[in-house]
């Protein structure tokens, strides 16, 4: 079993930054594969931002150039750095943890964090 806790969010103007965290506790966190989505109002949930075990990194589209994943085995934690923040950016981020074995599928999710980007 895996918690994770989200936090860093808040209210930012546009144009400005805000850093993520997501602390992992339980076991393996190392074998996991990290994420970041969202999700808007009225909207889907979206993935922001993927960082796997061994380190590769994936994006949307949207917000290339501007995020950065990154992870911290050691402190079990996994971040979000959002430069150049939009309007757009704004919703509740959650962190996700994904493993994939012979033996099944292990994904668990955070409860959220609040982030919002005011024009």
């Amino acid at each position: 079993q895996v918690q994770l806790v989200e936090s860093g969010g808040g209210l930012v103007q546009a144009g400005g930054s805000l850093r993520l965290s997501c602390a992992a506790s339980g076991t393996s966190f190392s074998f996991f594969d990290m994420a970041w989505y969202r999700q808007a109002p009225g909207n889907q949930r979206e993935l922001v931002a993927r960082i796997t075990m061994g380190g590769s990194t994936n994006y949307a589209d949207s917000v290339k150039g501007r995020f950065t994943i990154s992870r911290d085995n050691a402190e079990n934690t996994v971040y979000l750095q959002m430069d150049s923040l939009k309007p757009e950016d704004t919703g509740v981020y959650y962190c996700n943890a994904d493993r994939r074995s012979l033996g099944g599928r292990a994904e668990y999710w955070g409860q959220g964090t609040q982030v919002t980007v005011s024009s």
